[in-house]
C-alpha cells in the first residue's frame, strides 16, 4: 500500500547571480543561501554552479562535470543530508558522449540521484550541449510526484503535459531566462495542468571577454494549479524562498464538474 499523499508539503527555489567559471565561488554562495532554509525540495538555477554564456563547446566541456562523480553532485549530496531537502539542480553534465544541459535531482533521505537531460536546446545551447535524451522523467519525491524540465522547456506546451499525463504533481523547473515571457506563461502552465510549478531563474549578468553579453530576468516564481502566483521574487533580488503547498491539489484535474484537463483531451484530433 502507497502511503499518504503530505497534506503539507514545502518547496523553495534559490536566485542568485553566479560569477562565470568561478564553480568554487558559486557553490559557496548557494550554500550560504541555503543554510537557513527548510523545505521538502529546493530548485536551484540552470547551470547554478558554471554560469551560462560558454565561449564555445569546448569551453562547455571544461566546465562541465560527470555526474554522479562531480563536485558539483558532492555538494548537492552534502547539502542535501545536511539540511535534509530534495534538491534539483542545473548542471553541465560531462557524459561519454558529449556535454549536456541536464537537472539533477537529489535526495540524501533515499540515496536518490537521478538525472534528465534537457530536451529542447535554446540559441547557443545547441553548439554547446548535446540535445536531451532521456525523455521527460517523474520521480517519487517524500511522497510527492516531481517531475523536471530546465528553462525553454517551457515554451513547449507538451513538455509540461507529458509530466503531467505521468502524474507530476510538482514540476521543478530550473531556468536561465532572458526573455520576457516564460515568468507570465507558467501560472498557465500550472493552470492547464493542474500542477504545481517552481520556477527558479537567476539573476545578474554573464560578460565575456569578447564583449557577449546576457542579462537574465531573475523573477523566479512558484504557480499553482488553479493559475495563481504563490511566491514571486524580483528581478534582481539574490536569495532564497519557500512556500508551503498542499499537494492534493495537483490531483484534482477539473476546472468545471464536467471537465477534466487530461481525460478531455481529443488526441485523435490533434495531427
Amino acid at each position: 500500500m502507497n502511503p499518504p499523499l503530505p497534506t503539507r508539503w514545502t518547496v523553495g527555489l534559490v536566485q542568485y547571480a553566479p560569477t562565470f567559471g568561478r564553480k568554487v565561488e558559486n557553490l559557496m554562495a548557494v550554500e550560504a543561501l541555503l543554510r537557513d532554509v527548510r523545505a521538502d525540495l529546493v530548485v536551484l538555477p540552470e547551470l547554478f554552479a558554471t554560469g551560462y554564456l560558454f565561449r564555445d563547446a569546448a569551453e562547455a566541456y571544461e566546465l562541465a562535470e560527470p555526474v554522479p562523480s562531480g563536485p558539483t553532485c558532492r555538494a548537492l549530496r552534502d547539502w542535501s543530508r545536511r539540511w535534509d531537502m530534495a534538491i534539483v539542480a542545473g548542471i553541465a553534465e560531462r557524459a561519454p558522449d558529449g556535454v549536456y544541459n541536464s537537472a539533477v535531482l537529489v535526495d540524501a533521505r533515499t540515496d536518490t540521484l537521478e538525472v534528465y537531460r534537457k530536451v529542447h536546446l535554446f540559441d547557443e545551447e545547441k553548439v554547446w550541449f548535446r540535445p536531451g535524451n532521456l525523455g521527460f522523467r517523474v520521480f517519487p519525491v517524500r511522497g510527492v510526484q516531481v517531475g523536471v524540465m530546465v528553462c525553454f522547456d517551457w515554451i513547449f506546451p507538451e513538455a509540461c503535459r507529458t509530466l503531467a499525463l505521468k502524474g507530476a504533481q510538482v514540476i521543478a523547473h530550473p531556468s536561465n531566462l532572458v526573455l520576457p515571457y516564460c515568468q507570465r506563461a507558467m501560472p498557465v502552465r500550472s493552470l492547464e495542468n493542474r500542477v504545481f510549478c517552481v520556477t527558479a531563474n537567476r539573476t545578474g549578468e554573464d560578460v565575456r571577454e569578447d564583449g557577449r553579453r546576457l542579462v537574465f530576468t531573475g523573477q523566479s516564481l512558484v504557480t499553482a494549479p488553479d493559475a495563481s502566483v504563490l511566491l514571486a521574487l524580483g528581478p534582481a533580488e539574490v536569495r532564497a524562498a519557500v512556500v508551503e503547498i498542499d499537494p492534493r491539489a495537483a490531483l484534482d484535474k477539473h476546472v468545471t464538474p464536467r471537465n477534466h484537463v487530461l481525460r478531455d483531451r481529443r488526441p485523435e484530433y490533434y495531427r
